[in-house]
């Protein structure tokens, strides 16, 4: 089933400590319903490594913090919006945003009529 957030969109996240704030997908996670988000407000979660041949010294490294699905919503015009599915006449299937009805992505392309 499709999803309603897919890499590189602008989402609001909706609920939580950073409800509000938001970021782009960096990474859709659909086995475990999450999406992680980057955006300069939101606390990365630090991470330690250990030493390796690549990284000697080891240490901390900050990295994006993941939210769970249904705690975001894709912006538009800088209000969060639900999403609807809509098939075209020319057999295209594309995103739109339930707010305005613009198309925010074309999921799959209309296909060649014989």
């Amino acid at each position: 089933m499709p999803c309603h957030v897919r890499k590189d969109d602008q989402v609001m996240i909706t609920a939580g400590k950073y409800r509000g704030v938001t970021g782009t997908v960096v990474r859709v996670l659909h086995d475990a319903e999450r999406v992680v988000v980057h955006s300069a407000q939101i606390d990365g979660i630090k991470k330690n490594l250990k030493p390796t041949r690549i990284n000697p010294q080891g240490g901390q490294v900050e990295v994006d913090r993941s939210f769970h699905i249904s705690n975001v919503s894709p912006v538009v015009d800088g209000k969060p919006t639900r999403v609807r599915f809509q098939k075209k006449a020319d057999g295209s299937k594309v995103r739109v945003a339930a707010r305005n009805g613009a198309e925010l992505h074309v999921l799959r392309k209309a296909r060649k009529s014989k």
